[in-house]
């Protein structure tokens, strides 16, 4: 299996990618914004689950195929880009609709299997997450030790574990300031909007961004 050496080095490389804020990151920032709390940290958590997933797509050998393909690139890139782009303008267009009990209360205003499967499909569509662990998994496997698809399947660990603490953490920072917003509806109304448009240009980013 994968030795301790490797998955320290795995590790360090992933951090440094992970604390530049991303993708993920603006992500929840901008779902903790527009509905709070619970959704923030359900949504990092789906985020992370579609993450995986494209490490389970590079261990099998399917993440060459989208990392050498423009057109396939281009297709997940852009189901990416509408996706969030259609959530952000879903949250201004529901923004009027906060309310300053609704943030107070305990209960949940969104199904959280709902949350977690639109971070799962954004986590799934973000093709730099794919080019990076198409372009790191391998180097860190050791082919001597056999089971190659075992070891990147460990080591996809790593990131996704960092990248949960990192982004939760984000969520809850984001939404903590949601909160001291709602003291006035108004307030409120704009913070939720926000959270819509920084989806929006998240989107419109990712759809303009190239392969580097």
């Amino acid at each position: 299996m994968v030795s301790d050496e490797h998955l320290l080095a795995f590790a360090a490389v992933s951090l440094l990618v992970i604390v530049v804020p991303g993708p993920s990151v603006l992500f929840v920032i901008g779902r903790a914004l527009a509905h709070g709390r619970r959704v923030a940290v359900m949504s990092a958590l789906g985020n992370v689950v579609g993450s995986y997933l494209l490490v389970a797509v590079v261990a099998f050998g399917l993440g060459s195929v989208v990392q050498e393909s423009a057109a396939v690139y281009l297709a997940v890139k852009l189901a990416g880009a509408c996706y969030l782009i259609f959530l952000g303008v879903q949250g201004v267009r529901h923004r009027r609709e906060l309310k300053v009990t609704e943030v107070r209360g305990p209960a949940a205003r969104r199904g959280d299997l709902r949350t977690l499967a639109d971070g799962a499909l954004v986590g799934i569509t973000n093709p730099k997450g794919l080019v990076f662990f198409a372009a790191a998994l391998p180097q860190f496997v050791d082919h001597s030790a056999g089971n190659v698809i075992a070891q990147m399947l460990v080591l996809g660990l790593v990131p996704i574990g960092i990248g949960l603490v990192t982004d939760t953490l984000w969520g809850l920072t984001a939404s903590a300031a949601r909160t001291w917003f709602a003291r006035s509806e108004r307030r409120l109304s704009l913070v939720g909007g926000a959270g819509g448009y920084t989806m929006i240009g998240l989107g419109v980013t990712v759809a303009v961004t190239g392969r580097d």
